[in-house]
């Protein structure tokens, strides 16, 4: 498991079989969304194909932080890759509903149903 602390956000990254799974804690916005978008390109970059954003502990998300996702997962797609979503708490939830990102990521209630058949 990798840590990254920010004064705004942690970044948890662990792996179930070969599936990553990136767990945010806090703000993902405009000051914390660099660090974030760097882990995520790392991954791909080393080879992660499947990635699931476990957004729990998520206090709150923006358009940066939405632009973070959506960029990954564009850097995925011509892969055969993809990002899944769970665990969003109501604040989140609210934000993707508003957005579409409903309907552009597959988002789970849970991270055991997002990790089933994926």
């Amino acid at each position: 498991m990798t840590v990254s602390k920010g004064s705004k956000m942690q970044i948890s990254i662990n792996t179930s079989g070969e599936i990553t799974i990136l767990e945010l804690v806090g703000k993902l916005d405009t000051q914390t969304s660099p660090e974030a978008q760097a882990r995520l390109d790392e991954l791909i970059e080393q080879g992660g194909r499947k990635i699931l954003v476990h957004l729990g502990q998520l206090d709150y998300i923006s358009s940066a932080g939405l632009r973070v996702l959506l960029a990954a997962s564009k850097q995925l797609k011509p892969q055969g890759g993809e990002i899944r979503i769970c665990s969003l708490n109501d604040v989140v939830r609210e934000v993707f509903d508003i957005s579409g990102f409903v309907t552009i990521f597959r988002v789970f209630g849970s991270e055991a149903e997002a990790l089933d058949g994926f």
